[in-house]
């Protein structure tokens, strides 16, 4: 593996962590580093919507604090490809959410899928244009 593609491997690792820090820490500006201004994203797989990131950004920072106050993502087998400006990652994801159960409780509603990114380089690094989250399994919903 050649030293550019091990730094490119290495920046998109850190897109796709700074995506999930800043979905899990509500810190949605930080988003702004992770997406293309005119990126296509696609949530509907998990009962979200499909839109442009301005407007997803704005539905995530209304959405998930009133539905999933607590988030928290980890994420396993990046599998990344690169040619030239233009990269793939898809990754596994774990998403577990405590919510308020409606009888002074809570549970845990989970997910389990795959993200998968089309990125390209930017004078700012790379970020991704393209967000699709495939839903592989869902539990306490």
């Amino acid at each position: 593996m050649e030293l550019q593609e091990i730094s490119d491997r290495l920046e998109i690792e850190g897109v796709v962590i700074r995506y999930t820090r800043g979905i899990d820490t509500g810190e949605w500006d930080r988003l702004d580093t992770v997406f293309t201004p005119d990126a296509a994203i696609d949530y509907t797989e998990s009962g979200g919507i499909a839109d442009a990131y301005p407007a997803v950004k704005s539905w995530l920072a209304e959405v998930l604090p009133a539905f999933f106050p607590k988030r928290m993502h980890s994420l396993h087998q990046l599998d990344i490809a690169v040619d030239g400006d233009e990269a793939t990652c898809s990754a596994y994801f774990h998403n577990p959410m405590p919510l308020d159960d409606g009888k002074g409780g809570e549970k845990v509603v989970e997910f389990g899928g795959i993200y998968h990114h089309t990125l390209t380089r930017t004078p700012d690094g790379w970020r991704s244009r393209k967000l699709h989250e495939e839903i592989v399994w869902k539990r306490g919903m």
